[in-house]
């Protein structure tokens, strides 16, 4: 078994890294070996080894498998801006073939699972042409949406849904991560989204102050044999 998953958001800063993580680590406990992909940061760190994206590094933790950290991240940029202008501004154009090749370099490590993290949303550009989600759709990569839930997220996450089944995604999943835990009527919006897609919750998690020292797992029901 090979399976890779792309993790997408309703928006930038919904807790797409924290799902992932859940997932990474639900996997471990089912027994399968596990890799993680964020083939683009921006909002990176200046270390000895190179620019560090915390995202990517909290990826690189909860995998089962070792490998360099330029292939969980091969194209990082230092400024926090959206990467096609980081890409501009640093004269280092992205382009759908390079995120490609770092795909099939982490296939090739034979993970029994490989999470892929987008950056953004889904409609994130890459230059003034193409977007992430263009290549995505050329992987033919299955989909799971991460919904940050907060006020005003039905709107988000029902443009987003309805998105990615217009663009012939097939979203295996949806996965709700509480924002605050001031949100108002969560329950109410919860159940309204779970009724409107088709595609099944497969985590609930709530707000966590932190979630590295948490036991994320237990927050999935998602049996990656049965995909």
């Amino acid at each position: 078994m090979n399976q890779t998953y792309f993790i997408t958001g309703t928006d930038t800063d919904v807790g797409k890294t924290v799902c992932c993580a859940a997932l990474l680590l639900a996997a471990k406990q089912q027994g399968l070996t596990t890799l993680a992909y964020k083939p683009i940061a921006a909002g990176c760190e200046s270390t000895p080894d190179g620019l560090r994206n915390e995202d990517a590094l909290i990826l690189q933790h909860n995998s089962t498998l070792a490998v360099d950290y330029d292939l969980i991240n091969p194209i990082a940029f230092k400024q926090p801006i959206a990467p096609h202008i980081a890409a501009e501004l640093e004269n280092q154009p992205i382009n759908l073939e390079q995120v490609t090749a770092g795909l099939q370099q982490l296939q090739q490590q034979q993970s029994d699972l490989l999470i892929v993290e987008g950056a953004g949303g889904w409609h994130l550009p890459i230059n003034n042409e193409q977007l992430l989600s263009e290549w995505v759709v050329e992987q033919k990569l299955p989909v799971i949406l991460v919904v940050g839930m907060k006020l005003g997220c039905l709107n988000h996450a029902m443009l987003t849904y309805q998105t990615l089944i217009n663009e012939g995604v097939k979203v295996v999943g949806w996965i709700a991560n509480q924002l605050s835990t001031e949100m108002p009527f969560y329950q109410q919006n919860l159940q309204w989204l779970t009724q409107k897609f088709a595609a099944p919750l497969i985590a609930e998690i709530p707000r966590l102050d932190c979630p590295s020292r948490c036991n994320l797992a237990q927050y999935v029901d998602f049996q990656f044999n049965d995909q």
